[in-house]
């Protein structure tokens, strides 16, 4: 969770104007390093290409000015924070002070001995509050700070508000404890027994005792929270800035604020155990222990309601931001007998586009195509779940579902004994979803826990941020860089997450740059199809191999998938790299952009051991045919990260549910539907149709003409869906050539799949490029960047297969 979020959801909601505004500073600290930069390149400018007599010899250090800038904000937050506790303090000592009073006079027979705290000390202490105010003032005007970064007080996260509170050691006066309150728990009150005239004083008493702990235990938690927030807004400037102020206005600015005094806190600690001891004598008989547990669950309590009422806050204007983001088109109005009915233009284009989905599936049910009814019906199916995924009416995987809802209902299965007789809905049923769930879902779950390990605890962001730690300045080799980064990405994370990794590893670059640089749609659109080249890279990287790999038999090993990935992702990669700087050309407009730091944090012993388990893992899948004996299937192997990560608790059960289930609910879809195809005699009926088409053709052309069809078809739907549709027929139509090589027509035929991205509705890396914004939400990307980069390097990478990619193919012994 990052830091702004855990000052939303850690404040107190009255007092949430009063903490410091981190999110504002955030944004202070982005515009001086813009600021900055610009600065920097102007001197360079003038010093380089017009230098005069005008010119200084040394130009000045901005430094100084935003150092100055930012003082400014942190003192005025500063101020505000002292001002709100000095009078949060007076107000809830007060409130204590009158808690005292009624307890003596409740216990009259010990008024004598109570006393309540002097106001001596109080009133000084105000005076060092504003001396404090002063001194602020003073002190912005010096100028000389350390260069040396130190650990200061308030580095680590708040302490729990509801953990024990004791005193400090430092040596204060203290105020005089009522007896009643400061002796310990072995009081000669134990088992006191109250006067019945008395109880309902005591329960209104214990109430004001209980909120009045509740609001020191808040105030308490407000110094803690606001302390910590000062530490790492600071330690964010130096390091986005490159300074050391972080040292210097700690130990001279936030360290002697009234509020983070040692005596200060001190003196709040011993108002929080007096509320203790009076509760424990109101409550529980002068048990300390047992107090001290209640007024425990009371603040649970109070903070489990408090940060209800924050998240409801919290998600309320997320849905309003993303509901009036989400389309600009106003829904028309239309009056009806039985009400007002508002719909969209898109709505009306979705719901006739429905109705024509249903006209051709009846008409097809009820059409003569074949001989037998199971092809007939199973052709209808085909038809009208490819219209809708092509459509996106509904949901894609609400579309696979309804594909064994129809086979079954329709009975297009028929018996594999060699009579091939019509199955019954029970007996459908069972073969139907025997083949929905197969070894290649178990791959797929596989690849999301190794996905979900490497993202949780960082270990992806660590390794791509060390490698674009060294790309340097230059945006030509950033570039490539990065898409380098990405496609490696995709091979081990999914190519749905990768860009996703990627487009937030590069916000410190494209915040700095010029609102009209022509860098910025360059670095996305190369991250997006780099992206979209990684989808081929490895087994696991996207559905479409997965579902490659159910049409193979044998299916490839990880070595001899790599051999030909690898290979076909650099040329691609430098390929479209080459085209973006002929149609870009970043470096003319920014000769120079803003380095990425690496993530210098020490590797932990739970990071170690997920990579320990991927690599195991993924050693297991490179030699799963030399262990079939043992393991049977790469799918049983893909069960190791599940139980190593879920078993220990490093992945828990919303992470589980976090994984992409309708990805794993397409693919279920189509493998039934591919059986469906199969077991109907439909898969065998096209595949000679197509077969008498492509007869005299080597396998080289029918890999040529399957690519030109299947990146047609993979630019306007889904990589996924064009491989659910197109790889049973290719696997049957090269298992019927003259020269059987069904495994090499159906690799090169996926990864044309994942080549297709000409358009932005070209897979998910696309749709993730073209939903990016600058921070004035302008899109860095249209349509028509896809088109004039997409297109060419759509079909570059279509001939890099179809040429290079058959060669090791056929090198291979595919």
């Amino acid at each position: 969770m990052k830091f702004s979020h855990q000052i939303q959801f850690n404040a107190v909601p009255d007092w949430a104007d009063y903490y410091l505004p981190y999110s504002n500073l955030k944004k202070l600290i982005y515009l001086l390093e813009k600021e900055k930069i610009a600065n920097k390149n102007a001197a360079v400018h003038d010093l380089e290409d017009h230098p005069s007599e005008h010119t200084a010899l040394i130009a000045e250090n901005p430094i100084e000015a935003d150092n100055e800038k930012f003082l400014n904000a942190l003192n005025k937050a500063l101020e505000r924070i002292i001002k709100f506790y000095a009078k949060k303090e007076t107000e809830l000592y007060d409130e204590m002070n009158d808690l005292i009073g009624d307890f003596e006079h409740l216990n009259g027979s010990n008024a004598s001995a109570l006393h309540r705290p002097s106001t001596t000390q109080d009133d000084s202490y105000m005076e060092g509050a504003h001396e404090q105010e002063t001194e602020i003032e003073r002190r912005t005007r010096r100028s000389q700070f350390p260069r040396r970064e130190s650990n200061v007080e308030g580095d680590c996260l708040p302490p729990n508000i509801i953990s024990q509170n004791v005193i400090g050691t430092d040596p204060v006066a203290t105020d005089e404890l009522p007896p009643m309150l400061a002796n310990n728990v072995s009081s000669e009150r134990n088992g006191l027994v109250w006067p019945r005239e008395a109880i309902y004083d005591v329960v209104e008493l214990k109430k004001r005792t209980v909120d009045l702990f509740v609001l020191l235990s808040e105030l308490k938690s407000f110094v803690a929270l606001n302390l910590t927030a000062f530490a790492k807004i600071l330690k964010k400037y130096d390091k986005i800035t490159n300074n050391s102020l972080k040292r210097y206005y700690m130990a001279t600015y936030v360290i002697k604020a009234y509020p983070f005094k040692t005596p200060t806190k001190t003196r709040l600690n011993e108002r929080i155990q007096q509320t203790e001891r009076a509760y424990a004598i109101l409550a529980t008989g002068n048990d300390l222990g047992l107090a001290i547990e209640e007024l425990k669950t009371h603040l649970r309590e109070h903070i489990v309601w408090e940060r209800n009422t924050v998240w409801r806050d919290l998600i309320s204007q997320e849905r309003r931001t993303q509901t009036v983001g989400l389309s600009d088109v106003k829904p028309s109005s239309i009056h009806t007998p039985l009400g007002t009915i508002h719909i969209t233009r898109d709505q009306i284009m979705n719901y006739l586009y429905m109705v024509a989905c249903i006209v051709v599936f009846a008409i097809l049910l009820r059409a003569r195509i074949f001989e037998n009814v199971e092809q007939n019906r199973c052709l209808a199916i085909l038809v009208f779940a490819s219209m809708l995924w092509a459509g996106e009416v509904m949901p894609l995987f609400v579309t696979a579902l309804l594909v064994p809802f129809l086979i079954i209902t329709l009975r297009v299965m028929r018996s594999d004994d060699g009579h091939y007789t019509r199955l019954n809905a029970p007996d459908a049923t069972k073969r139907v979803f025997s083949a929905m769930f197969s070894p290649v879902i178990m791959l797929l779950l596989g690849g999301f826990s190794i996905a979900g390990a490497l993202s949780k605890f960082g270990i992806a962001k660590a390794m791509a941020t060390f490698v674009l730690s060294k790309a340097g300045t230059r945006p030509n080799r950033v570039l490539f860089v990065n898409m380098l980064v990405a496609t490696i990405a995709s091979m081990w994370i999914s190519n749905v997450a990768a860009p996703v990794l990627c487009f937030s590893l590069i916000q410190p670059i494209l915040r700095t740059l010029p609102v009209d640089s022509k860098f910025g749609p360059c670095l996305i659109i190369g991250i997006a199809l780099a992206s979209n080249l990684g989808g081929m890279a490895s087994p696991i990287s996207s559905p479409q191999n997965i579902i490659a790999i159910q049409n193979m038999s044998p299916a490839p090993s990880w070595i001899e998938w790599f051999i030909i990935s690898i290979p076909l992702c650099i040329i691609g990669n430098l390929i479209i790299w080459l085209w973006l700087l002929y149609n870009y050309n970043p470096e003319k407009q920014t000769p120079q952009i803003h380095t990425i730091r690496a993530n210098t944090d020490p590797i932990t012993g739970t990071q170690i051991y997920v990579i320990m388990v991927t690599l195991i893992t993924i050693i297991l899948w490179c030699l799963a045919h030399s262990y079939e004996h043992i393991f049977g299937d790469m799918g049983v192997i893909a069960i190791i990260p599940l139980i190593a990560f879920f078993g220990t608790g490093l992945l828990t059960k919303d992470d589980f549910n976090n994984f992409l289930w309708n990805v794993i609910m397409l693919a279920m879809g189509g493998i039934a539907l591919g059986k469906a195809v199969e077991s109907s005699g439909l898969l065998k009926t096209i595949a000679s149709e197509i077969e008498t088409m492509v007869q005299g053709f080597s396998a080289f052309e029918v890999l040529f003409v399957f690519s030109c069809l299947v990146l047609l078809i993979a630019t306007f739907i889904s990589h996924t869906v064009a491989a659910l549709i197109v790889l049973p027929i290719v696997a049957e139509v090269g298992s019927q050539l003259a020269d059987p090589q069904p495994r090499m027509l159906v690799m090169g035929t996926a990864f044309v799949c994942s080549a297709a991205m000409g358009l932005p509705v070209s897979g998910f890396p696309n749709m993730n490029a073209i939903s990016q914004e600058n921070e004035l939400g302008k899109p860095y990307l249209t349509t028509k960047d896809f088109l004039v980069n997409g297109i060419p390097s759509s079909i570059f990478s279509m001939l890099c297969i179809t040429t290079i990619g058959y060669g090791l193919m056929a090198l291979i012994g595919f």
